[in-house]
């Protein structure tokens, strides 16, 4: 089933601007609110849609992502690339020059940045007025402790792939063009792991629980995006850890309905 467009979802034209987007995103989260809906599976269903069309369009990455490619741009964007690097475009055009002009290929490095973290905290509406620290615990790929992220068991190191030389490519012809790819043989990496570390079986990382505090300030609401810059999971052969995003849902009080900065009740 395709998707709907985002901006359809939140009912906003593509040049509105973020506060737009934050105004459509509160009023409609506040009508289809499965506590506001319970048993309501359309509503739910609704709720999650706009969910995702928000943390799409509320971001300035990830928006210009989706405004270029459409849904097709945000796999990356959900990684931690914001320009597609070497494995976009400008990686596709390097493989047509190299093709035409006979070039060597180069080696492709082996990091990775780590991936990035979404963690779904619910909070009461008391607690999102006054702010608060909180303790979270945050399943993660870590470095392992006993190869330090190679992968390789320790007194042994990886060995140059001798598919692709270690460029990380193989080449074969298509046509007039000659094409490159990533080596299967060792995954695009360059190198391959002839003794692999018996702790994390040659990956380089090991998933772990860490206890994280993350300060919640005051006056945050339902939609509202904490950024923990480096606490996402750890890079791929040394690449720099990614992010961890604390994504706020404030719960249903059953005397007050929050309305921006002031509080309502029915009397």
């Amino acid at each position: 089933m395709s998707k709907r467009d985002y901006y359809e979802v939140l009912g906003i034209d593509r040049g509105a601007s973020p506060e737009q987007v934050k105004k459509a995103y509160r009023r409609l989260a506040h009508q289809f609110h499965p506590d506001k809906n319970p048993g309501d599976k359309e509503s739910e269903e609704r709720f999650k849609e706009l969910s995702e069309a928000y943390e799409t369009l509320g971001q300035p990455e990830k928006r210009a992502a989706y405004d270029r490619f459409g849904h097709a741009g945000l796999g990356r964007a959900a990684e931690g690339y914001a320009d597609f690097g070497d494995a976009g475009f400008g990686g596709l055009f390097d493989d047509l020059f190299e093709g035409f002009f006979g070039t060597t290929g180069r080696r492709r490095s082996a990091a990775h940045r780590g991936a990035d973290l979404r963690y779904n905290l619910t909070i009461p509406l008391e607690e999102a007025a006054r702010g608060f620290e909180k303790e979270i615990l945050v399943p993660r790929l870590e470095a392992c402790g006993t190869c330090g992220g190679s992968g390789a068991r320790p007194g042994s190191r990886p060995k140059t792939c001798g598919l692709c030389r270690g460029t990380g490519q193989v080449r074969f012809s298509r046509g007039f063009l000659t094409v490159s790819q990533p080596c299967q043989q060792c995954r695009g990496e360059g190198t391959v792991l002839e003794d692999p570390c018996r702790t994390c079986q040659g990956q380089g990382r090991v998933r772990v629980e860490r206890s994280l505090s993350v300060k919640i300030p005051a006056g945050v609401e339902t939609g509202t995006r904490l950024r923990v810059s480096g606490e996402g999971e750890a890079g791929i052969r040394g690449g720099a850890r990614g992010d961890l995003y604390v994504v706020i849902q404030v719960a249903e009080h059953p005397l007050f309905v929050r309305d921006g900065d002031d509080l309502l009740c029915e009397v």
